[in-house]
């Protein structure tokens, strides 16, 4: 499947229609030249309203905090192609928070994707994106080691979500420590 085959299979997707009971809103971004791949669990709710990926207060954390790059150098689609394991937001869970995207949309999507996209480095952002890659490692020390996919290096950040506060707190080295290799990794990548 060639990349514009891929997005027009990815836009005019239905598969979970009925198990959202609302439109699916699928999101991504980015070319198949973009250097870096970066891959989160599933939109937000006004990240599907806008349909810009990480258009909200964690994408600025990740913009402006870890990755120390402007709005205009990540929404350039050259240098990220952003996707998630769930391409549209799956609706609020009964508990709270979000629902776990349908793992059918990565089968179906996400791994393609990966083919499709000559990218240097991959960024997994989240626990659950982190899982569809590394299934049986524990998260935290998936965060302070420097892994690969496809024979790339690939990074795993916690979510930037102000609502992991808990996580930040029990691993303050991430911000000490870890968040200028990912600086670093993604300036590398982009020649900057």
């Amino acid at each position: 499947m060639d990349f514009q085959e891929l997005k027009s299979g990815i836009l005019s997707c239905r598969l979970c229609w009925e198990r959202f009971g609302f439109e699916p809103r699928p999101v991504f971004f980015g070319n198949a030249d973009a250097c870096i791949v970066q891959i989160s669990q599933a939109p937000s709710k006004s990240v599907s309203a806008t349909l810009k990926p990480f258009d909200d207060a964690g994408g600025r954390k990740l913009r402006k905090d870890w990755y120390k790059i402007s709005d205009e150098d990540f929404y350039d689609p050259s240098n990220f192609y952003m996707t998630c394991a769930g391409h549209c937001y799956p609706g609020k869970a009964p508990g709270g928070g979000d629902r776990l995207p349908p793992a059918v949309c990565a089968k179906k999507w996400l791994f393609n994707e990966l083919e499709a996209v000559s990218n240097k480095i991959y960024i997994i952002i989240g626990r659950k994106a982190a899982e569809l890659f590394f299934k049986d490692e524990e998260f935290t020390s998936l965060v302070f080691a420097d892994k690969k996919i496809n024979g790339r290096p690939a990074y795993i950040l916690p979510h930037p979500s102000p609502l992991n506060v808990k996580w930040f707190k029990e691993n303050p080295r991430f911000l000490r420590e870890r968040v200028k290799a990912i600086e670093n990794a993604v300036h590398e990548a982009l020649g900057i």
